[in-house]
């Protein structure tokens, strides 16, 4: 059951990417849906414009932090695998299986199924669909996102470039027209937090939304394998990459506020439809619905681009489907691992259990961010003498913050919603025995 190994002959993977390759990647896989939509839970939860703001500003050095901590392990060149490699090497092969098996048939691939379907609500905005249509229709959509990534990573991160461009000067423009056009709105009623620690718990509440919204900056690292400098190109193109998110995220904020006012933007279900709709008029609502297509379908494509990655370097450690290791010998892609990140968010969309999937799994990814991040200081200790060309600034306190960050945002799961997380825990859970299953084919 193992995958080849490293002394065989066989095809590998091509190092194309640069530095905007990878950059764009990371903005693309984080702009999806949540920046127009996820604005007024913040608000709500967090009870004032200073403190959502605030919290959106913390929420964004936090995924900073986490962003140049992985800068280290992804410039020593670890290969593919990304955050699977950082937590096998630093804490062991099951870890690293549990992390691979929860993105594979949770996360990545409930991701995926996600935004295909949530593209198909939108298209409803522009023709009526039925069920069935959505459901073909989606299963389409992840069909030419595999079409896309087969044949090459310059040709699929090129695709990519463009598309993350696109959503990227759409929100930069709404944005701006938003601060033009805006007159603002009424105030936001003076929250109700009795005391510091309510107020605390009211922030930590919206920090979940943020950093949700947040998301997916964590997915270049699986492509670090075809990095062609990852010593110069990881470091910067995870750093910059995030700080531009933070940027259109906190402009993007500013502009409803300045559209709607705080009640507007509090009281709105799709924030960014309701705040053009205000400046521009009703047309600007289908304009907003065409931009978060385009936003949708480039943060899935991205994960396709990604995500198999960590399937393939799992497969090649002998900890996955033997397939899914195999390198189309012509495009130099992890084919298998594509095709079957694929097909199994294809079986999600139909089944429509994606929704249930991601709700109980995606807390759990946090846990393994935490792993990834604290990687960089235990292979401090274990290989003081490996050579690191590029050192998070701030070291130790830097991963340290974010890996806190992260194991509060899971204990406040379990805390507040246990059963909840018991359920993603358990799903995790399930990987234990097929660890054990393969590594006994392995041996």
């Amino acid at each position: 059951m193992s995958g080849p190994s490293a002394g065989e002959s066989s095809p590998s993977l091509r190092r194309t990417l640069g530095t905007t390759d990878l950059t764009l990647l990371v903005v693309g896989n984080v702009i999806g849906s949540g920046i127009f939509i996820v604005p007024s839970a913040v608000l709500r939860e967090a009870g004032s414009v200073p403190m959502a703001m605030a919290v959106w500003v913390v929420g964004g050095v936090l995924s900073l932090f986490g962003a140049l901590s992985y800068a280290e392990l992804g410039a020593m060149d670890r290969g593919s695998g990304g955050l699977y490699s950082y937590v096998r090497d630093a804490f062991g092969r099951f870890p690293a299986f549990l992390l691979g098996w929860t993105f594979f048939f949770g996360i990545g691939g409930g991701t995926v199924a996600a935004l295909a379907v949530a593209i198909t609500s939108y298209l409803g905005q522009f023709v009526v669909l039925a069920p069935v249509a959505q459901k073909g229709i989606a299963v389409a959509l992840i069909a030419a996102m595999a079409a896309i990534a087969f044949p090459g990573i310059r040709r699929s991160a090129t695709v990519q470039n463009w598309g993350t461009l696109v959503k990227f000067v759409a929100l930069l423009v709404m944005s701006v027209i938003l601060l033009a056009g805006g007159q603002g709105g009424a105030p936001l009623p003076a929250a109700d937090h009795a005391g510091p620690g309510a107020l605390l718990s009211a922030a930590g509440v919206a920090m979940l939304s943020v950093l949700w919204a947040y998301e997916g900056w964590q997915y270049v690292t699986f492509a670090t394998g075809e990095a062609a400098d990852p010593a110069r190109s990881m470091p910067r193109a995870i750093g910059l990459g995030t700080l531009l998110i933070i940027g259109i995220y906190l402009l993007a904020n500013v502009g409803y506020l300045a559209a709607l006012g705080p009640a507007g933007v509090a009281a709105s279900e799709r924030v960014a439809g309701d705040a053009m709709t205000a400046v521009l008029g009703p047309w600007a609502g289908r304009a907003i619905a065409a931009a978060i297509i385009v936003s949708m379908w480039s943060a899935a494509l991205a994960t396709v681009i990604t995500l198999p990655r960590a399937s393939y370097t799992m497969a090649r450690d002998g900890a996955f489907f033997a397939a899914l290791a195999k390198v189309h010998p012509t495009h130099q892609t992890p084919a298998v691992a594509i095709v079957a990140t694929c097909a199994w968010a294809a079986a999600l969309a139909l089944s429509g259990t994606f929704e249930q999937l991601l709700a109980y799994v995606v807390f759990v990814g946090w846990i393994f961010y935490a792993l990834a991040a604290a990687a960089v200081i235990v292979l401090r200790r274990k290989r003081p003498d490996a050579e690191r060309p590029y050192r998070v600034p701030g070291y130790p306190v830097t991963p340290l913050l974010f890996v806190l960050a992260a194991v509060a945002l899971v204990a406040n799961t379990i805390v507040t919603q246990p059963r909840f997380a018991a359920l993603g825990l358990g799903m995790v859970a399930l990987g234990a025995p097929a660890y054990l299953v393969w590594r006994r084919g392995d041996r």
